[in-house]
């Protein structure tokens, strides 16, 4: 199988050319130029398409360094294996590396049943190698368990959706729609440093009249920006949608017409909102009611208005009832399918969206197809050529996986694009997790926290190196093409994934020459699913700049905006569904008086096995720190020199600190881009949402000292 490249097109220099692909990064998959050296194979430059919608030229510091990856002196170039968990790694070739994990896969499952076996994926991963890690998790392996860390992203959002639209797509809409808004309610999400681009179209909505509201515990980058600022105390989102939504019907802002027509279930919605106001909400958030109420009368006044949540909203025990709450807020607006107004959630990793509609999520089969319902499983199993009964049930969630790992009852793992040795909660539980495994096997592009763990490392390609595609934050499936050669041994996941297939004796189900033929398959299975990819080809990828789904058949151009006419209820009709406020699992006390919540920065992208390898990227930021009111610090009588502790029930953790100056005071906030003795993740609990399995990264309670004093 030969690596097929991208014509490039010939530079203004010898030996120099160009070719396009999407930034390896966050979901807006951003499209990037590259500028190639040909006889050194390597990308010497990186610039935004301006030809592109979603990001219009525009890169973050990110997408501008995101070359610096490909030829890094760092690349895992060939196979590492280890006879026994504490050795050292010796490199070896693919066919070794293969068949070692296929044996051990094998007789850990001969002996304790398949679903002792888990495969654990990631949200950076091209459809394709999505597609064909479910397929592999199901039909090779034969195992229920498989999951990914978007488990750990956009979970909440995707179950609130489902029940309210009948589908999940992050935005409804392609993202040039927020330039219709005349109000936008931003809920839990740093746009400024997490979607950089994103930033601009606010700010071009502003100059054309919108009201920004930014919700958000932390005095942001975004919030800078706002017209309206809210700040409620981490975990207490819920309560504000609850007050927003109460503020609304007081002030006759409810749109009934659009309820009658278009929405079932919101009569008792509604007279439960009637039992609140903005005083209730003010003293459970803190936000003053004055405030809450002038954000209603914003959303109501100018319109179209729109509300977007992102992972502070999301990352919760209660994260689904969360997003839950401002979907009914938005409907009760009577916005959603309007041209600038609605309902949107921001998927932050490169193919959080891809990643889980294709099947490496545990309760699902590609095309959104769910893997407990009796038709969608005739379905896929007639297409993948295996008989209903051989198809596995429901699997456990990511964070459950780990668990079972740690209590045994998960003995080998393979772990693809993902690093939970630093992203997954309670980190030193699950760093027990991983060391526990009888086998674990780990693919990626760098040597991680988590390949510590294993017994096997496979050396993955980067974006610039491989052909696929990859579906953006509004739903617009892209093609990236690969413009260089992948270093040493590297080789693409769906390559890994066959080869594994062939030595279990699934070999015949995996019968792909390149990631064209695995695309044209995952068409064909989802066609008449709600993720209908049936329509779109590579040819007919390329000629579009992407195209959104569904979209169902050849002439097709895909479908920008999902519920201008219908939702995706038998219906047609949005479903409101009553939600109740709830406190966060674990909140403050004399002990642990703060609560502790963590994100992102710009210069950092997820675990940060990628960005701390950057030199600019590091010269910006080298080390977490726990962010502090000014208020506070000067009551802890903090010393600006001196590092502090930050401590919770699972550990403690010895950073550097800032303080800042709007921040709400019993905020401590920790951006979670690093492992070892400085992971935040070691802090963080394991308590999940009762329905996305999403653990509550985003609040936890907390105390902070300084060289071991109390707090006075």
């Amino acid at each position: 199988m030969t690596l097929s490249m991208q014509p490039a097109v010939s530079g203004w220099e010898p030996g120099l050319s160009r070719f396009n692909t999407h930034c390896s990064y966050c979901a807006l998959q951003c499209a990037l130029k590259m500028k190639v050296d040909t006889a050194q194979n390597r990308v010497i430059k990186v610039w935004g398409r301006r030809d592109f919608p979603t990001n219009r030229g525009l890169s973050c510091v990110k997408g501008q360094t995101a070359h610096q990856q490909i030829n890094h002196a760092d690349r895992l170039t060939q196979p590492l294996l280890r006879e026994g968990k504490e050795g050292p790694f010796h490199e070896v070739s693919w066919d070794e590396a293969l068949d070692f994990t296929a044996q051990q896969l094998q007789e850990v499952q001969k002996t304790h049943g398949a679903d002792s076996a888990a495969v654990f994926g990631g949200g950076a991963l091209t459809n394709e190698a999505v597609y064909l890690l479910g397929k592999f998790a199901r039909v090779a392996l034969k195992t229920r368990n498989i999951d990914y860390n978007g488990r750990y992203c956009m979970s909440s959002a995707a179950a609130a959706q489902n029940t309210s639209f009948g589908v999940d797509r992050g935005l409804n809409f392609p993202l040039s729609d927020i330039l219709e808004s005349r109000c936008i309610l931003l809920v839990g999400a740093n746009v400024a440093e997490c979607l950089p681009p994103i930033q601009v179209f606010l700010k071009r909505a502003q100059k054309h009249g919108a009201r920004l509201i930014v919700a958000d515990p932390r005095h942001s980058k975004t919030s800078e920006i706002a017209d309206l600022k809210l700040m409620p105390r981490p975990g207490t989102d819920s309560a504000l949608a609850l007050a927003l939504l109460a503020e609304v019907v007081a002030q006759g802002g409810v749109d009934q017409d659009y309820l009658n027509l278009r929405v079932t279930g919101f009569d008792p919605v509604l007279a439960f909102a009637r039992g609140f106001d903005a005083k209730w909400g003010e003293k459970i958030t803190g936000v003053p009611d004055l405030l809450i109420s002038q954000a209603a009368n914003w959303l109501i006044r100018f319109k179209p208005s729109l509300i977007l949540t992102g992972r502070g909203a999301e990352q919760h025990s209660k994260g689904v009832d969360t997003v839950q709450a401002f979907i009914n807020l938005a409907l009760a607006l009577g916005q959603v399918g309007k041209l600038g107004g609605g309902f949107g959630t921001l998927t932050g990793q490169g193919n959080g969206q891809g990643g889980r509609e294709h099947g490496q999520k545990a309760d699902q089969l590609p095309g959104y197809r769910l893997i407990e319902n009796q038709k969608d499983r005739e379905t896929v199993a007639k297409a993948w050529g295996i008989e209903e009964k051989d198809l596995p049930r429901k699997g456990l969630s990511a964070q459950e996986i780990l668990q079972a790992a740690d209590t045994g009852a998960i003995k080998a793992m393979w772990v693809v694009g993902s690093n939970p040795a630093v992203s997954a909660p309670n980190g030193n539980r699950m760093k027990n997790a991983l060391s526990n495994l009888s086998f674990l096997a780990v693919s990626d592009f760098f040597f991680s926290e988590t390949c510590q763990a294993a017994q096997v490392v496979f050396p993955a390609t980067l974006f610039a190196e491989e052909d696929g595609t990859m579906t953006n934050i509004e739903g617009r499936c892209v093609l990236r093409r690969a413009g260089v050669k992948p270093p040493g041994q590297a080789r693409a996941d769906w390559k890994v994934i066959v080869g594994l297939a062939q030595r279990l004796g699934a070999g015949k189900y995996f019968d792909f020459p390149n990631t064209e033929a695995i695309f044209n398959e995952l068409a064909r299975v989802t066609a008449g699913s709600r993720a209908d990819y049936s329509g779109m080809n590579y040819s007919k990828l390329e000629r579009n700049k992407g195209l959104f789904w569904p979209c169902p058949d050849a002439n097709h151009a895909g479908t920008q905006r999902l519920f201008e006419y219908a939702f995706f209820h038998p219906d047609g009709k949005a479903k409101m569904r009553l939600v109740e406020n709830k406190e966060s699992a674990e909140m403050p006390d004399e002990t642990y008086p703060y609560r502790l919540t963590t994100g992102r920065v710009l210069e950092h992208y997820l675990s940060g096995n990628q960005t701390r390898r950057i030199a600019p990227l590091m010269a910006a930021i080298s080390e977490p720190f726990v962010e502090v009111s000014e208020k506070l610090s000067q009551r802890l009588g903090l010393n600006p020199g001196r590092k502090v502790t930050l401590e919770t029930r699972r550990g403690k953790v010895s950073l550097a600190w800032k303080a800042s100056a709007h921040q709400e005071e019993s905020t401590l906030f920790v951006p979670f881009h690093w492992g070892g003795e400085k992971s935040v993740n070691l802090l963080t609990q394991e308590a999940l949402d009762p329905v996305s399995r999403m653990p509550e990264f985003k609040v936890c309670a907390a105390n902070l000292t300084q060289d071991g004093a109390k707090e006075i």
